[in-house]
């Protein structure tokens, strides 16, 4: 497996925690800023802007096409009558890319972006973006992960509305440049129900493909599935970020706020720390107990040349004496020495 840094966050000693801002900011700079300012205290690792502009991402038309009928009834989103309304509604705008990148390295936290088109690569290469994420719908557009490539920087893949053969074009595009890949699980659905989280999917994807994984969690939960997937390999995760101060941004219903993203790395941390090493070896802690299992000792007097026997030898805890698989050996066989009760078998 190849492991790599995201600028100077180096992916094989920890999970990488990103916070997604995506619309949260309401369309609302300062509420923008203070997101940053409030993951970082979450403990992201990273904050993660999305670089689009309607016109970018999808035409201004009513024609049936272009329509969210796709949408169920009770969606949140259903009241925007087409794509181009609720990516306006939901875009960053680009003339506050340099003052996030800026309020991110002034809070010391990693910064970068999905580009939806090749003019957002362009752009936010201008800002040294550090890395790129490709969003689940633009897992075809084949021009732009090759513009992306192209800059032989980290780049992120999700999976949502990924065929394999989807997948297989991608990555043999990006390897034509290099191989700092994050093959992401995602379930494209807004919340996503627990059956079509599909983790082991990881598993797969690591045997099948050679890359890192990572996960990104549309679920209502706050840490579950992203320790489940923490479990079976995923080095990074991303969740929706927002603040918790009740409003109804387009993204809040299955965003976390400050409180619940803190638990969220929280239990991240734990959980990465309790699946400890990849090889077995005992750790420091039942190293010092390592004597409290049992050894031979003698458990009555014996005087030289006696026989020695189950009266006078047993397997007892603790394991200074010989190893227990060694008794057997001396059952019926002359002491050449005198011993005392409670001598070590050595």
């Amino acid at each position: 497996m190849n492991f790599f840094s995201i600028k100077n966050f180096n992916l094989k000693k920890k999970v990488m925690i990103i916070a997604e801002m995506s619309g949260n900011h309401d369309h609302s700079l300062s509420r923008a800023i203070k997101i940053i300012k409030e993951a970082k205290k979450s403990g992201a690792d990273a904050i993660k802007l999305q670089t689009y502009t309607p016109d970018t991402i999808t035409l201004n038309s009513n024609k049936k096409d272009f329509i969210m009928n796709h949408l169920e009834k009770n969606s949140l989103w259903s009241k925007y009558k087409n794509f181009y309304q609720i990516y306006k509604k939901a875009y960053t705008p680009w003339d506050w890319h340099k003052k996030l990148f800026q309020e991110a390295k002034k809070n010391k936290i990693l910064i970068f972006s999905s580009p939806f088109d090749e003019t957002a690569v362009d752009f936010l290469e201008k800002l040294k973006c550090p890395a790129y994420k490709i969003a689940s719908p633009e897992i075809t557009h084949i021009p732009l992960i090759e513009k992306v490539a192209k800059t032989k920087k980290p780049i992120l893949i999700s999976t949502g509305l990924s065929k394999e053969s989807d997948i297989v074009l991608a990555l043999k595009t990006v390897r034509k440049f290099h191989n700092k890949i994050i093959l992401m699980k995602c379930c494209t659905s807004y919340p996503a129900i627990n059956r079509d989280a599909n983790l082991n999917n990881l598993i797969y994807f690591k045997k099948q493909f050679k890359v890192l994984t990572g996960y990104s969690d549309h679920t209502n939960h706050d840490s579950i599935t992203p320790i489940i997937a923490v479990s079976l390999g995923a080095r990074v995760i991303e969740k929706h970020f927002n603040l918790g101060d009740g409003k109804k941004t387009i993204d809040h219903f299955f965003s976390l706020n400050p409180t619940q993203f803190q638990k969220l790395v929280k239990n991240i941390r734990i959980a990465e720390e309790a699946m400890g090493l990849k090889e077995y070896k005992l750790s420091p802690s039942a190293l010092k107990n390592f004597k409290g299992r049992r050894s031979i000792y003698v458990s009555e007097d014996v005087m030289k040349n006696e026989i020695f026997t189950n009266k006078n030898l047993k397997v007892v805890r603790p394991g200074y004496g010989r190893h227990p698989k060694m008794l057997k050996l001396y059952l019926g066989q002359k002491s050449r020495k005198s011993y005392k009760k409670g001598d070590r078998f050595i």
